[in-house]
């Protein structure tokens, strides 16, 4: 059996500093919406044997067609519409409400099912501060792909998001399971000996079933096409958070919050 509870406030100290990172570019750069989220049209032109990608507010057909006319006009050459959509700011606004009932209803749902399938308040509690703490990652290390690289939180980000909530809850569900095993056989006396070797017993599994995902996933980020490159990088964010938080997040609150419970 392996100690890795011995080393939780490495673990914690990692997490923070992580999250700190992030959000300290959130807060002083922000991360640009799509325009699925706040309108408006998204143009894409090849002139001259280069793409030129223009955003603006909410375009008309008509409106586009004079634009493309004078973009002809202005580079002495024929510019070929390769994209062109429009978003009203109407639906903009209904897609971020639904964004946030969405992740809201999400996590209600997993509070009350692992609540219920494990008939203790503290797990599904432990479960939710793993999965906060992955989104923060998340949308942490987002904003530095954003300031650096141009990256928008779009529908993409938001599948890729909500996919992260599962896969995260997905391993600490097993973590958890085992743990919960071990408390029937030898009782709640010591929590944290039981959680470690739920953690010994889970880890080579957890990590093999990553890896095999996020080999899947920089495949797709070499090869994959330039619209989907940051919703495969967000979900490979989303991955390796999600097996990093199982363990070594969620299991040590859990360990936590059920000694303070003993007191």
């Amino acid at each position: 059996m392996i100690n890795f509870l011995k080393y939780k406030y490495l673990y914690l100290m990692i997490s923070v500093s992580v999250i700190a990172v992030g959000l300290s570019f959130v807060f002083r750069f922000g991360i640009p919406l799509s325009i699925d989220f706040v309108g408006g049209s998204k143009i894409s032109y090849s002139v001259n044997s280069k793409v030129v990608n223009l955003r603006t507010e909410a375009l008309s057909e008509e409106q586009e067609k004079e634009m493309r006319a004078n973009i002809d006009k202005e580079s002495s050459g024929e510019a070929e519409i390769l994209l062109f959509e429009t978003v009203g700011p109407s639906v903009g606004k209904e897609a971020v409400n639904k964004t946030v009932i969405a992740s809201i209803l999400g996590v209600l749902a997993i509070l009350i099912y692992i609540g219920f399938a494990f008939k203790g308040f503290n797990f599904a509690l432990s479960a939710i501060v793993a999965l906060i703490h992955d989104m923060f990652i998340l949308v942490g290390v987002y904003a530095i792909l954003s300031y650096y690289f141009n990256a928008e939180i779009d529908t993409l980000f938001i599948t890729a998001a909500l996919t992260t909530m599962s896969f995260s809850v997905h391993d600490t569900i097993v973590i958890f399971d085992k743990i919960r095993e071990y408390i029937r056989e030898e009782g709640k006396v010591n929590i944290e000996n039981s959680a470690n070797k739920a953690l010994t017993e889970t880890m080579v599994r957890s990590l093999n079933n990553s890896m095999t995902i996020v080999f899947m996933l920089l495949a797709l980020i070499l090869f994959g096409g330039s619209t989907i490159k940051f919703f495969i990088i967000a979900l490979l964010i989303g991955t390796i958070t999600g097996t990093y938080s199982s363990p070594f997040v969620a299991t040590p609150v859990l360990v936590w919050l059920e000694k303070r419970k003993k007191k």
